[in-house]
């Protein structure tokens, strides 16, 4: 290319018909400007259309500039700044060629052996040399243009491109800007995401240096910041194929969760992706946050301000220049004859159609007559860059004059010493400059050649706005300043919609994360008895304690016992009550009748003994009820086999003196030993004493004390948990508490079995044996009852009522069986309590052996005729 530029000589340029298109302005030093004039044309043309806001607003802000300073006496006094402005035409590449004008005078040419056709040397004209450079627009196109201005030592001052790439100054060492990098955008982007409580967005960016690197500094803080995912990462082609928007919506609806766009984009792509979107139905899904190349433009929304509508975008902190809306609106076709684009900008926003040599006239567009004004025949708003190209013109201007007090001290006008400027001499004094901007805001220049970075935050309104428009909503100088009171979406709605990948989980429930996207999760609740530990675990509570409600930590179980107003206690507590009455009664009409026959043959002494554990049995119902305590499950350990150890020794010792009787009555007529009341007394207490032996024992190894039994209650679900307090016995040490007893009762029963064939009028054992066979079907029926419960929640309630209300029915079958009758007898049958005649055992031992005789009939037939002889 420099072998090309460097043969190539001006004239060359002007033959082949290529030469720039440009404005030149005379003066004593000259700047050269780079401005966007038409948009990026189709395929094979360079240029488009006339681009009016940043093309046309932005080139007469640089020609307002230079017209302020050179009538500015005290701005480069005596010194006149000139310009050569040319088109970029949005496209990186056909800038490059353009730019190539403002270094053709810098190339050395060697042109000793050229000769005019006389042979004299030929006369070249000094190609125009530019000392600083103001531009470019887009970041790309000022990275292709300050590679080559870098080679020639041409300082440039952009006044919109924000690449943070540009901040390289081992690569762009001549690059400087009055806007703050992409790198504070992004930034300042980020912090508007994270205001609005969004986690999870797509970012879309236009292939190039400018939306590229802008779309890596937004990824590259949010991924050191945390908190912030990434659903989509699309780039839209330099040069889109049909069909390639649609494509890029498609993508973007893959992950709809994520509707805030962050869009790093030129016009054209965002006004496509606008389109795209309308077209495809999905008018506010998207919520786009803008960077400063949207803005608070309106040519990128045109048409398309309902898809528009809650768009939050960004722009460098600005202030609307009056001088320049009075200077702009006062141009017209006839005062402005110097910016030669200016005809093309007149047609378009006029709507009309200027006669022009060579231009055919267009049928149905009227014609143009000059008398049109700006602002008052079309519609007219500052364009948000204007300020930062005077203020960028400003900064070349005050740092010549810095120059010229340094070099040209006293000097009116250019000396030897900036004729020509030194391009790195003049960059030093361009990073030194510091002075308040058209705004009121200081212009200054950092290490990097970077400005401060300053941000207005706009949001595009439409309804219940009385001028639809950009409204400023904040501003960010470091940290962010949001006024979401005066944010507004689509349909007006004041909440700020979401943008998240999942929605935060309800109470009680714990993020199980997706792998590898840290801002997605599945929400887990946790079960059973576990609480929310933190937003990612659960924990089970202590054993004796039960989540909340909303499993946001553990509460006490609360404890519960068997109460006396519960079902389950008042039927034992009632059928005690008849018992204990009616044992009460027996006693008593025992002892009030103590002398009488009946009372005497029954056998008084274990009778009596028989009803005081009958008694016991009643009574250890309402201690089974009671409150649990230390005395409490003392006298349950005590009283629950002793009233039956009692009850059943007698019985035995009644039915082993019957069985003793009359078996020996078969083998000789003297009578058996131990059969007299004291003798069956002292068998009773030795077969008692060996239920009081154990359970003492059983006191001696492990104490009686209460336990709470979180276990016993503790359903699926922890609300219906309960505590149970009770005593220290469980099943296995109930069963032994009564397992003596039962082993008499068994053996009792065998006995009766074994004396069912003695007469019934000589004894009682037929009535035992009856009570003892109804027993056993008692406790035969509560085994399955009991331990058949084991599993229910209602475990403690059902075996309590089960083991009470059994032990009151052996009871009554025994109260019933042996002593009811006696007592009828002795209240309603007064007569038949008479002495009859004593039976001696010779009599028994007769009775016996023909008890024994007719058993071995073969119908069992025989008449026993007792003996009254004794």
């Amino acid at each position: 290319m420099w072998v090309l530029l460097v043969g190539t000589s001006p004239g060359v340029w002007a033959q082949q018909g290529n030469q720039p298109q440009s404005i030149k302005i005379e003066g004593d030093i000259k700047l050269g400007g780079l401005f966007p004039m038409h948009s990026r044309g189709p395929a094979g043309v360079p240029c488009g259309e006339i681009k009016r806001e940043k093309g046309i607003h932005r080139l007469e802000a640089m020609l307002y500039a230079l017209d302020q300073i050179n009538s500015d006496p005290d701005l480069l006094p005596n010194i006149t700044l000139g310009a050569r402005i040319l088109d970029t035409c949005s496209r990186d590449t056909y800038a490059l060629e353009q730019s190539l004008t403002f270094v053709q005078a810098l190339i050395q040419k060697d042109n000793s052996d050229v000769r005019c056709s006389n042979g004299e040397p030929p006369i070249i004209p000094k190609p125009e040399r530019v000392a600083g450079v103001i531009g470019a627009s887009g970041s790309s196109v000022s990275i292709m243009v300050a590679n080559v201005l870098r080679l020639f030592a041409i300082p440039q001052i952009s006044y919109a491109s924000t690449a943070p790439e540009l901040s390289d100054k081992s690569r762009y060492e001549f690059f400087s800007r009055v806007v703050p990098p992409d790198s504070y955008q992004a930034q300042a982007m980020l912090d508007i995401v994270k205001a609005m409580g969004w986690n999870y967005v797509s970012t879309l960016a236009s292939e190039g240096n400018y939306g590229e690197s802008g779309v890596d500094a937004f990824l590259q803080i949010s991924r050191e910041a945390g908190g912030i995912c990434i659903a989509q990462s699309i780039k839209i082609p330099r040069e889109p194929r049909p069909g390639e928007f649609e494509k890029i919506i498609k993508r973007l609806m893959e992950t709809s969760n994520a509707r805030g766009v962050i869009i790093f984009a030129n016009e054209d792509d965002i006004k496509r992706v606008l389109q795209t979107a309308k077209a495809a139905n999905l008018t506010g899904h998207f919520l786009f946050v803008g960077s400063d190349s949207w803005g608070a433009k309106s040519s990128p929304i045109q048409d398309q301000e309902d898809v528009a509508e809650g768009a939050v975008t960004i722009l460098p902190k600005r202030a609307s220049i009056d001088g320049f809306d009075q200077y702009f609106t006062s141009r017209s076709l006839e005062n402005n004859r110097r910016n030669i684009w200016f005809a093309e900008f007149w047609e378009d926003d006029f709507k009309c159609k200027l006669t022009r040599p060579g231009i055919k006239y267009e049928l149905g567009r009227r014609k143009c007559t000059g008398e049109e004004r700006i602002a008052q025949h079309s519609q007219y708003e500052q364009e948000g860059k204007v300020q930062f190209v005077i203020d960028a013109v400003y900064a070349m201007a005050h740092a010549l004059h810095s120059m010229h007090m340094d070099l040209c001290p006293g000097y009116m006008g250019i000396c030897d010493k900036m004729d020509p400027v030194e391009g790195r001499m003049l960059l030093h004094y361009i990073r030194s400059v510091s002075f308040n901007g058209s705004a009121g805001t200081g212009v200054m220049f950092n290490e990097n050649g970077d400005a401060p970075g300053r941000y207005d935050i706009f949001q595009y309104q439409l309804s219940n706005v009385s001028n639809p428009g950009y409204k400023v909503i904040g501003q960010w100088t470091n940290h962010l300043r949001l006024n979401s009171e005066e944010m507004q979406w689509s349909g007006g709605d004041r909440k700020v919609p979401e943008s998240v990948c999942s929605f935060p989980c309800e109470s009680g429930e714990r993020k199980k994360m997706v792998k590898g996207v840290p801002c997605c999760w599945h929400c887990e609740l946790c079960d059973g008895y576990q609480y929310l530990l933190d937003e990612f675990s659960c924990d089970m509570c202590p054993f004796n304690m039960r989540p909340f409600k909303n499993r946001t930590g553990c509460r006490d179980t609360p404890i519960i016992k068997l109460e006396w107003s519960s079902p389950w206690a008042i039927i034992p507590v009632f059928l005690a009550i008849l018992g204990i009455l009616a044992t009460s009664g027996v006693i008593v009409t025992f002892i009030r009748f103590n002398d009488t026959p009946i009372v005497r043959a029954s056998g008084r002494e274990l009778s009596y003994l028989l009803l005081t554990g009958i008694f016991l049995i009643y009574l250890i119902t309402f201690f089974m009820i009671a409150e649990p305590s230390t005395g409490v499950c003392a006298l349950r350990r005590l009283l629950l086999g002793l009233g039956m150890c009692i009850s059943y020794s007698a019985m035995l010792t009644k039915t082993n003196r019957i069985y003793r009787i009359f078996e020996q009555g078969k083998v000789a007529v003297t009578p058996p030993k131990f059969i007299s009341p004291g003798s069956q007394l002292i068998i009773t207490f030795i077969l008692i004493s060996v239920q009081l032996l154990g359970v003492f024992i059983w006191f001696a190894v492990s104490p009686p004390h209460t336990i709470i039994d979180y276990e016993e209650q503790k359903p699926p679900n922890p609300e219906f948990a309960r505590g149970v307090l009770k005593c220290d016995m469980g099943d296995l040490s109930l069963i032994l508490c009564l397992s003596y007893s039962i082993v008499l009762m068994i053996t009792c029963t065998v006995y009766a079995i074994k004396s069912r064939g003695v007469p019934e009028n000589f004894n009682e054992a037929k009535p035992i044996g009856f009570t003892m066979y109804t027993t056993c079907i008692v406790w035969l029926a509560f085994v399955p009852i009991f331990f058949g419960t084991a599993q229910s929640t209602e475990k403690m309630f059902i075996q309590t009522t089960t083991l009470t209300v059994s032990m009151s029915l052996s009871a009554t079958v025994s109260l019933g069986m042996l002593y009811i009758p006696k007592v009828y007898v002795i209240i309603f049958h007064p007569e038949q309590n008479v002495q009859k005649r004593k039976r001696s055992f010779k009599a028994v031992a007769t009775a016996a052996t023909v008890s024994v005789k007719s058993n071995d009939k073969p119908n069992g037939e025989s008449k026993i005729v007792p003996d009254r002889s004794q």
